[in-house]
């Protein structure tokens, strides 16, 4: 899933660091999902920043168009597209709970209680 996000984030912001891929996610990006992408084809290094630290900036390929039938960055669904298909909604889906601690992976950390989501009716 960590590589989906990030894949959405830089086919949504690009070119865009992995800093603001970050600050996107809210979490850490491993080395490992940046690599998987560039390794299929869909990500590329497009430069770098003039910032200081010259980061690396990432947007996507052509295999990454072709692969996901895309015309242009601009035929990506927008978010009325992303809400008509429910894929935005805030109503937290019947039966989600969050994961136990054990089930994360190398990459997620445990939700603190402060910030645990409600359940809804």
């Amino acid at each position: 899933q960590a590589t989906l996000e990030t894949l959405a984030i830089i086919a949504y912001g690009q070119p865009v660091t992995r800093a603001e891929i970050e600050a996107v996610r809210g979490v850490a990006v491993s080395k490992t999902t940046i690599d998987t992408l560039l390794e299929t084809g869909w990500v590329k290094i497009k430069g770098r920043r003039k910032t200081p630290g010259q980061p690396i900036t990432y947007g996507t390929t052509d295999a990454f168009m072709e692969h996901f039938g895309l015309e242009s960055l601009d035929t990506l669904p927008g978010k009325a597209d992303l809400e008509a298909e429910g894929l935005l909604s805030d109503v937290i889906p019947e039966g989600f709970q969050m994961p136990d601690e054990e089930a994360l992976n190398g990459e997620e950390m445990p939700e603190d209680d402060s910030t645990a989501l409600e359940e809804t009716e």
